[in-house]
């Protein structure tokens, strides 16, 4: 039996996934396609995700899709209520019925004779794969390792009698009332859970080897809700999200350009929240904003529970797990009934899907990122990732609209067939992102590099991909497009 055959298979229905199916349905609707999700659920990592508190760390107005408002109250949202929107806009665009669920991509391999992907897909608990093949392949998959977070070597943590969890797996329904609980992290999900568990814990410990930057932003909009009363809902959302992009890389351009400045700015800003008797060590980083990502806490409320009393911060490594909690370099011990490990994200890109083009496996860590888009020497596919400055759907959104641009630029041309190439290599390596973030220096061996120059180069800057991607050529001398024909050993490519 043949494969199935569609003009493109998108590879995840998490936020970016449906995203890219609404910009498909409207950019290039004439295409045959079909979203498949590994999963049971549309949602991705808002259905993920269950740990006590989970909430965007960046604004809904920036943070929601470019072609649907978000009307919600709250400017930073819930988990369930990101989860909901999402299922809202599958629901709207008759999305949802383009979804195979439990259908998770073992391998893609592309075949330059007949311009082709075809996939191999795990459909449910069947024994034997499925085959699927497409001319065009869109990976919404994310960053991240689905299965597991990164959680590192604990001395005895075997001898530890309490709970411990990886809020990646959190368990369902689980009950830490009047327990001591010690979060080790201090990254977006530790703040996001130390607050959130002091409502039924005993006491909340943050447990940091190191500082983070902390900001307090208010969790509702009162100008949006003020505009609500005159003004139509797409306008509002227009200009609250106009006006937060312009918030965001004004504070990154600032960060970038004047760090002493910003981090005697978000310093003070924290002293105040926490009372002129708090020890700001606990919030002073060794580093520059924004060379790690910085941490928004709605309202406030790590800082409110800090000055309650109701949690606590610590900064110091950790020795080893004893029987009842954790052993520091000091020799001083923790008591904890629950250990949460908040450490990070194990980063893998293609949902963990093997890749290969004629055959031959696609090492992504020896390519580059073209348009921060698609890679150099990978035919007709484009990874969809978000900002690490900014939203992350704002250059997802971008992302999928560009990729349309291209496969109707293809359809246009009678081209079957585009490619990233650099053929000289003139282009110079440079890391994919100007972060020093662990869970990056981790998988420093499994990512792609960005360019030294456009359009390889990663700018992180909104206004500029907006030009450029929506606006600007699709054809440039990098872009290779050519329309093999069954049979043909070779590419007869030509560079527009």
């Amino acid at each position: 039996m043949s494969a199935e055959h569609l003009d493109v298979l998108i590879i995840g229905a998490g936020l970016s996934g449906v995203g890219a199916a609404y910009h498909l349905i409207k950019r290039c609707p004439g295409k045959r396609f079909a979203i498949l999700e590994g999963r049971a659920t549309l949602g991705g990592t808002w259905d993920l995700f269950r740990y006590p508190g989970i909430r965007s760390d960046s604004d809904m107005f920036t943070l929601g899709y470019n072609f649907k408002p978000w009307t919600n109250p709250l400017a930073i949202a819930d988990g369930p209520s990101i989860r909901s929107y999402i299922e809202e806009t599958a629901r709207e665009n008759a999305i949802q019925d383009k979804i195979r669920f439990q259908h998770k991509v073992l391998k893609a391999d592309w075949c330059s004779e007949r311009a082709t992907w075809t996939l191999q897909v795990q459909r449910g608990d069947e024994a034997e794969p499925i085959k699927l093949s497409c001319q065009h392949l869109l990976m919404c998959t994310g960053y991240y390792r689905y299965e597991a977070g990164y959680t590192p070597e604990f001395k005895g943590r075997e001898q530890f009698e309490g709970e411990f969890i990886h809020p990646q797996l959190w368990p369902e329904n689980f009950d830490y009332s009047g327990k001591n609980v010690v979060v080790i992290g201090s990254g977006a999900t530790a703040v996001t859970l130390v607050p959130a568990m002091t409502d039924k814990a005993k006491h909340v410990t943050m447990l940091q080897r190191s500082p983070t930057y902390v900001v307090s932003l208010p969790q509702s909009d009162p100008i949006s809700i003020f505009l609500r009363r005159f003004l139509p809902e797409t306008w509002v959302y227009r200009l609250a999200r106009t006006r937060n992009v312009a918030i965001q890389m004004i504070f990154y351009t600032l960060a970038k350009a004047w760090p002493s400045l910003v981090r005697k700015v978000l310093l003070g800003l924290a002293k105040r929240e926490l009372g002129a008797d708090f020890d700001m060590r606990h919030f002073s980083p060794s580093y520059k904003p924004w060379d790690e990502r910085v941490c928004a806490v709605p309202n406030g409320d790590l800082f409110k529970v800090l000055r309650e009393g109701k949690a606590s911060v610590v900064t110091e490594h950790i020795d080893g797990f004893t029987a009842k909690g954790i052993r520091l370099k000091t020799g001083e011990e923790l008591p904890a009934d629950v250990i949460i490990s908040a450490t990070g994200l194990e980063l893998q890109l293609f949902g963990g899907m093997q890749v290969a083009v004629d055959g031959v496996p696609f090492d992504a860590a020896k390519s580059m990122g073209y348009r921060g888009i698609m890679l150099r020497d990978l035919p007709n596919a484009a990874v969809v990732l978000g900002y690490t400055n900014a939203s992350w759907t704002l250059k997802a959104d971008l992302s999928s609209e560009y990729f349309c641009r291209v496969i109707n630029h293809m359809d246009a041309t009678g081209m079957r067939q585009c490619t990233p190439r650099d053929s000289a290599r003139q282009v110079k390596d440079a890391p994919f992102l100007d972060l020093a973030s662990g869970y990056i220096k981790r998988a420093a061996d499994k990512i792609p590099t960005q360019g030294d120059r456009a359009p390889w180069k990663l700018y992180q800057n909104y206004l500029l991909d907006l030009a450029l991607l929506r606006y600007g050529k699709v054809e440039d001398a990098y872009l290779v497009f050519s329309s093999p024909q069954v049979g043909e050993p070779t590419e007869a490519a030509t560079a527009v």
